[in-house]
């Protein structure tokens, strides 16, 4: 398998509204990225967030869905990601019937990265208890696995009850669109090797691991052990096939930037098992933005051979 690149889109620029923060925006970036030859472009999810986490340098996102499903309207090859939704945050059937329909309705191009989140002042916000967030990510994956059968279903949950549901259309993906399982911990590793199709691990600075409480994974000593914990349960629950590995954004693409170097880096990546990552544009303009896109494309993605 040839290592697949994502790219963080830049819709929560809202400091540059008339740049990144109108349809024509949106659309532009959508071509453009997938004209790049980038396998999928990601949203981010924090529908509340708390002032005080944005004035310390918090990012503020869109609705995925709705930003995703503009993304699908004026594109027919990229696929489209969440990088993460917050599964608890939201009713598993609301979720489900989102991603079913915006799958249906694309032809097969989500995929759904999931996360438990680590933000208690937004959890308080949406009135869903923080310290329970892990118990109900397992529990959210299952009801949505049972309603994307098609089939009627029943299910019992934490405050909610379904007695004889259905939800149609099913994803055209099956049975579902592939589920990203992120986090660095090891619960989240046992989750992606039992439940996940892929573990999307988070390569970034022990600040940030550390605001976002889990797992620190910045060296390749690190890395490789995760890989090997997680492989090592698929195989002790009988799962034939492990995970894939796809990583978040983990290069930046900016003024200067280095093909080679990123090259070299990717390259790296995939010698440690990690089968896709990401790589993300920092531009102030649309115009400066779409060129840096273009361009990686050319030199990079077009020169992926490993």
């Amino acid at each position: 398998m040839t290592l697949t690149l994502s790219t963080s889109l830049p819709f929560d620029r809202i400091d540059r509204p008339e740049e990144f923060g109108t349809m024509e925006a949106v659309h532009e970036i959508a071509r453009t990225v997938e004209k790049a030859g980038f396998h999928a472009g990601t949203v981010t999810d924090h529908p509340a967030p708390s002032a005080r986490w944005l004035d310390a340098g918090g990012h503020y996102a869109q609705d995925p869905f709705v930003m995703l499903s503009m993304l699908g309207a004026v594109t027919t090859k990229l696929r489209l990601q969440t990088n993460i939704l917050v599964l608890p945050y939201r009713n598993p059937f609301v979720v489900a019937r989102g991603v079913s329909s915006l799958d249906h309705f694309t032809n097969g191009r989500v995929i759904l990265g999931l996360g438990a989140g680590y933000m208690k002042g937004e959890y308080k916000a949406l009135g869903v208890d923080f310290d329970s967030r892990n118990d109900l990510m397992d529990e959210y994956i299952t009801a949505m696995k049972l309603a994307w059968t098609g089939e009627d279903f029943t299910f019992e949950g934490s405050g909610y009850t379904a007695l004889g549901n259905r939800i149609l259309p099913t994803p055209v993906q099956k049975p579902h669109p592939p589920l990203l399982v992120g986090g660095n911990s090891r619960r989240a590793l046992r989750r992606a090797a039992e439940m996940g199709d892929a573990w999307h691990p988070f390569f970034v600075p022990k600040s940030v691991t550390d605001t976002a409480r889990t797992a620190n994974l910045e060296g390749d000593e690190d890395i490789s052990e995760a890989i090997a914990y997680m492989r090592a349960h698929a195989e002790k629950i009988g799962r034939t096939e492990p995970p894939k590995v796809i990583a978040s954004s983990t290069y930046a693409i900016k003024p200067g930037w280095s093909a080679p170097e990123a090259l070299d880096h990717f390259a790296h990546l995939k010698s440690l098992g990690i089968d896709g990552a990401g790589a993300t544009v920092h531009a102030d303009t649309r115009a400066e933005y779409c060129d840096l896109a273009l361009k990686f494309g050319e030199d990079v993605i077009a020169k992926i051979d490993f």
